[in-house]
Protein backbone atom coordinates (compact mmCIF):
# COMPACT_ATOMS: atom_id res chain seq x y z
CA UNK A 1 0.00 0.00 0.00
CA UNK A 2 3.00 2.33 0.30
CA UNK A 3 2.78 3.57 -3.30
CA UNK A 4 -0.77 4.78 -2.59
CA UNK A 5 0.10 6.75 0.54
CA UNK A 6 -0.04 10.52 0.15
CA UNK A 7 3.35 12.16 -0.31
CA UNK A 8 3.01 14.34 2.79
CA UNK A 9 2.36 11.19 4.82
CA UNK A 10 5.38 9.36 3.40
CA UNK A 11 7.61 12.02 4.95
CA UNK A 12 6.43 10.83 8.41
CA UNK A 13 7.64 7.28 7.77
CA UNK A 14 10.90 6.23 9.37
CA UNK A 15 10.36 2.48 9.60
CA UNK A 16 8.31 0.41 7.11
CA UNK A 17 6.04 -1.02 9.83
CA UNK A 18 5.14 2.42 11.23
CA UNK A 19 2.25 3.34 8.90
CA UNK A 20 0.29 0.18 9.67
CA UNK A 21 0.97 0.38 13.40
CA UNK A 22 0.15 4.10 13.57
CA UNK A 23 -3.08 3.49 11.63
CA UNK A 24 -4.10 0.72 14.05
CA UNK A 25 -3.30 2.90 17.05
CA UNK A 26 -5.45 5.69 15.60
CA UNK A 27 -8.54 3.49 15.19
CA UNK A 28 -9.75 3.12 18.78
CA UNK A 29 -8.05 3.68 22.15
CA UNK A 30 -8.51 0.03 23.10
CA UNK A 31 -6.87 -1.37 19.95
CA UNK A 32 -3.30 -2.38 20.68
CA UNK A 33 -1.30 -3.84 17.79
CA UNK A 34 0.91 -6.77 18.69
CA UNK A 35 3.59 -7.04 16.00
CA UNK A 36 5.45 -10.32 16.09
CA UNK A 37 9.21 -10.20 16.40
CA UNK A 38 12.03 -12.16 17.95
CA UNK A 39 14.52 -9.30 17.93
CA UNK A 40 14.67 -6.56 20.55
CA UNK A 41 15.79 -3.91 18.06
CA UNK A 42 12.71 -4.61 15.90
CA UNK A 43 10.47 -4.24 18.95
CA UNK A 44 12.12 -0.90 19.71
CA UNK A 45 11.60 0.19 16.09
CA UNK A 46 7.92 -0.79 16.22
CA UNK A 47 7.39 1.13 19.45
CA UNK A 48 8.43 4.24 17.54
CA UNK A 49 5.08 4.16 15.72
CA UNK A 50 3.46 5.76 18.77
CA UNK A 51 5.29 8.97 17.83
CA UNK A 52 3.49 9.25 14.50
CA UNK A 53 0.49 11.53 14.84
CA UNK A 54 -1.98 10.94 12.04
CA UNK A 55 -4.33 13.77 11.25
CA UNK A 56 -7.98 13.18 10.34
CA UNK A 57 -6.98 13.98 6.74
CA UNK A 58 -4.17 11.37 6.90
CA UNK A 59 -6.63 8.76 8.15
CA UNK A 60 -9.20 9.66 5.52
CA UNK A 61 -6.61 9.43 2.73
CA UNK A 62 -5.24 6.10 4.01
CA UNK A 63 -8.75 4.66 4.35
CA UNK A 64 -9.63 5.85 0.83
CA UNK A 65 -6.48 4.24 -0.58
CA UNK A 66 -7.12 1.01 1.35
CA UNK A 67 -10.71 0.84 0.12
CA UNK A 68 -9.41 0.64 -3.46
CA UNK A 69 -7.37 -2.50 -2.76
CA UNK A 70 -9.03 -5.75 -3.74
CA UNK A 71 -8.34 -8.41 -1.13
CA UNK A 72 -7.78 -11.78 -2.74
CA UNK A 73 -7.55 -15.25 -1.31
CA UNK A 74 -8.49 -16.77 1.98
CA UNK A 75 -7.02 -15.82 5.32
CA UNK A 76 -5.73 -19.35 5.91
CA UNK A 77 -5.16 -22.39 3.73
CA UNK A 78 -8.26 -24.60 3.78
CA UNK A 79 -6.77 -27.19 6.20
CA UNK A 80 -5.91 -24.50 8.75
CA UNK A 81 -9.27 -22.80 8.32
CA UNK A 82 -10.96 -26.05 9.36
CA UNK A 83 -9.03 -25.92 12.62
CA UNK A 84 -10.35 -22.46 13.56
CA UNK A 85 -13.72 -23.83 14.68
CA UNK A 86 -15.79 -22.11 12.03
Amino acid sequence: MFPRLPLHFKSKIEIPSHPALAWLLAQKPWIVPIPGTTKLHRLEENIGAVNIQLTPDDLREINTAASKITVQGARYPEKLEQMTGR
